[in-house]
């Protein structure tokens, strides 16, 4: 009874604690790792001849009449290819699979707590019980699955509703002494704390690095919480403990404290080991950013519905962790199929992403709507840039920030660069899904990353949303997109915010300089395709995706 007392009381503690800390923590060091890279930005990695300089020196010709300008949005998006349609179906395809991969790993999951608390309960088999039970312990995937699809959202969650409702109705008429009242609290008590706790690390703000946080400071957490109970429950130790205090002059406050604060460190070593191991397998390519997120999602479900079977006795604890293992092994068995099935047919797509920096969130919101379908069926480059440094850093990343490596992550000139252009990550992880090839670059090295950059995509998205004349980077990547890569593989993103006049000068000018190389100079009819994104929806997203699909790849 004092095992089972003590992991109803510390378990939770421990769980609340660690989410509250990953939070600010997470906060705190995104933000110093922003600080951190856009300081790496601004300095120079001693590039002797400036790429600028050497881009000019090519002869240029006369470009003819200025581009037309094609203006599309999702209503007037031009009619998708049998390519495009093809290309677009395959990467919903595989999202949706992922999803149901993930799903049918949920029930299996929620299958085992079931069954457990029918177990534990001894009141025999009943199938509305069952039901009811099973219903509140999927309700893991709806969270999963609107991550993975956003769009499914609006019609997820009030299906699994409707599905609980009616289970639960025909359950208040068959028993009679089951009420409303406690339904209610019955899901509010298996889903409400891990739903709340979620936001700790799951929302934008904070959800790349959130899960390492979180398994770092649960960890750490539970230290600070063990050592308190072992020196509690042992009068020779608290004795001892209480005698060092009296020699160092300290009170019982902060005595406590010290137990809490040495019981966290000493953890806290498992907890960098733990973050390693996480980083190594991500590295290794065993596993994606996306399912460590999931992971920590389903783990903290496991952990937090394992609290009401622990009454049954202390060894039910478990369920929970047996419950997440079920999970992940049909997650295997069920990529694995995907995997097999998939093959290695086509050749993985590289759409580069370039941007006016000072876009902010309104670049996030573009960057994961685009990812979430498009990393189904290729890969993305891009240059790290303040607006999306923090949503796209991945764990060895972020290790290095912690470790005081940063520097290791930046191009420091040309071989450097044409190493990592070589080993560029364009292979699905486990999952099925790409990765995101960032490109931390110094105020001399960003320039010819983004021509190298150029040179491996098969398509380029340019979002110049607020671009103005104090966008300069963005002049000089315009103009090396016309100088080294065919206008058809380009898609500029614009809106309300872009200045319109200045955009179309730019392109004439450009247009007017071309390199005598470009692929661009025999165009008797050039056109540069503009798509107007007004909301962002799923129905624009769609339209701008099937453009892109619809560029073929480039030639090897």
């Amino acid at each position: 009874m004092t095992l089972t007392v003590a992991l109803t009381g510390a378990l939770p503690v421990i769980i609340v604690v660690a989410a509250v800390l990953t939070a600010l923590v997470s906060i705190f060091l995104l933000w110093l790792y922003r600080r951190a890279v856009v300081r790496g930005m601004r300095a120079q990695a001693g590039v002797v001849s400036p790429p600028v300089a050497s881009a000019s020196a090519l002869p240029r010709v006369l470009g003819g009449s200025s581009p037309a300008l094609a203006i599309f949005d999702s209503s007037s998006h031009p009619e998708a290819s049998y390519h495009a349609e093809s290309e677009y179906r395959k990467s919903m395809r595989s999202l949706n699979q992922a999803a149901a991969v993930y799903a049918v790993g949920g029930l299996i999951y929620a299958l085992v707590l079931t069954s457990a608390w029918v177990i534990a309960a001894g009141a025999g088999f009943n199938v509305l019980r069952f039901l009811v039970l099973f219903s509140y312990y999927s309700w893991p995937i709806v969270l999963v699955v609107s991550l993975l699809t956003p769009s499914s959202k609006s019609l997820i969650i009030p299906f699994y509703f409707v599905i609980v409702l009616i289970i639960s109705t025909i359950a208040l008429i068959r028993s009679p002494d089951l009420t409303l009242g406690q339904t209610v609290i019955l899901w509010l008590f298996a889903n409400g704390p891990g739903t709340v706790l979620l936001l700790a690390f799951l929302n934008r703000r904070v959800r790349a690095v959130g899960p390492l946080v979180l398994a770092f400071m649960v960890s750490a957490v539970t230290g600070a919480v063990i050592i308190i109970s072992f020196v509690g429950n042992s009068q020779t130790i608290l004795l001892f403990v209480a005698e060092i205090g009296d020699m160092l002059g300290l009170a019982a406050t902060p005595i406590f404290l010290l137990l809490h604060l040495i019981g966290f460190l000493l953890f806290a070593v498992f907890g960098w080991w733990l973050l390693r191991w996480l980083g190594r397998r991500y590295q290794e390519k065993r596993m994606s950013d996306q399912s460590i997120s999931l992971d920590a999602l389903w783990l903290l479900f496991a952990v937090v519905q394992s609290f009401t079977l622990v009454f049954e006795g202390w060894a039910w604890i478990f369920t929970g962790f047996f419950a997440f293992v079920a999970y992940k092994l049909t997650l295997k068995i069920g990529f694995s199929a995907l995997s097999r099935g998939r093959g290695d047919k086509t050749k993985a797509r590289v759409l580069l992403l370039l941007r006016v920096f000072s876009l902010g969130q309104r670049s996030e919101r573009l960057f994961d709507r685009i990812s979430s379908i498009w990393l189904r069926n290729g890969s993305i480059g891009l240059i790290a840039g303040p607006d999306l440094v923090t949503s796209t850093v991945e764990p060895h990343e972020f290790l290095n920030f912690l470790g005081g490596r940063l520097s290791r992550q930046f191009v420091q000139g040309k071989a450097d660069l044409e190493q990592r252009i070589s080993h560029m990550d364009i292979q699905p992880d486990p999952d099925g899904r790409h990765r995101v090839n960032e490109f931390f670059c110094r105020s001399d090295t960003w320039q010819m990353t983004m021509r190298r950059l150029v040179d491996r995509s098969d398509a380029v998205l340019m979002d110049l949303r607020s671009f103005s004349k104090s966008n300069q980077g963005c002049i000089y990547e315009l103009r090396q997109l016309f100088d080294t890569i065919a206008l058809d593989r380009v898609i500029l993103v614009i809106d309300e915010s872009t200045d319109r006049i200045l955009l179309e000068t730019t392109l004439g000018e450009i247009w007017q300089n071309l390199e005598s190389s470009s692929p661009n100079i025999k165009l008797s009819s050039p056109t540069v395709r503009l798509f107007w994104a007004k909301q962002q929806s799923s129905r624009e997203v769609m339209s701008l995706l099937t453009i892109l699909y619809g560029i073929q790849t480039a030639p090897a």
